[in-house]
């Protein structure tokens, strides 16, 4: 087993799984226990930063998504030494913003990022826990392309790849961990 396949593994068996959670129906895949020990949240990182090095020469910023692209987003970009900007939602960043709809599984909502806090034509790694229907992710990717950045690839945790969220993103898609299928 290659080192990669390990440390994968380890990663799977910190996750907890919650039948029907939020609702009836939904199995809730529960990534909390990978930060509550330093050693499967350092080996996550590990594991993105090692594949973000030998993928793209330069990256500029990570951008995280609310709320839990927030908990490894800035200890990623640290580790490639590289800014962190966030993407909130609506009416929680001050000053000017840029604004995205997308779609939720009931009804929509609304993205924003700051005027500004991306250098113009920076190259962007967009980074979340899971993706689903990919509406929150195809929404950061408009946004960024609003501050005149590229997307350089969509980086997360988990898929739920029978949501085929990555058909809706233009820029490479890559999951450390393989989801419900």
């Amino acid at each position: 087993m290659s080192e990669i396949e390990e440390k994968r593994r380890f990663l799977v068996s910190k996750l907890r799984q919650f039948p029907d959670f939020p609702s009836p129906g939904i199995l809730f895949e529960d990534i909390m226990p990978i930060f509550a020990d330093p050693i499967a949240f350092n080996t996550l990182l590990d594991v993105m930063a090692d594949h973000l090095q030998k993928t793209h020469d330069k990256i500029d910023v990570i951008v995280g998504l609310e709320s839990r692209g927030f908990l490894f987003g800035p200890s990623l970009a640290l580790r490639l030494n590289c800014a962190f900007a966030p993407v909130r939602k609506a009416g929680k960043l001050p000053g000017e913003t840029v604004k995205a709809e997308y779609q939720k599984e009931y009804g929509t909502d609304v993205f924003e990022m700051q005027k500004g806090i991306l250098p113009a034509k920076s190259k962007i790694v967009v980074v979340d826990d899971i993706i689903a229907t990919g509406g929150s992710a195809k929404a950061a990717g408009d946004l960024i392309a609003q501050l005149g950045c590229e997307v350089l690839e969509y980086l997360f945790l988990m898929e739920l790849s029978f949501l085929k969220g990555r058909d809706k993103l233009s820029s490479p898609v890559y999951t450390i961990l393989a989801g419900q299928e």
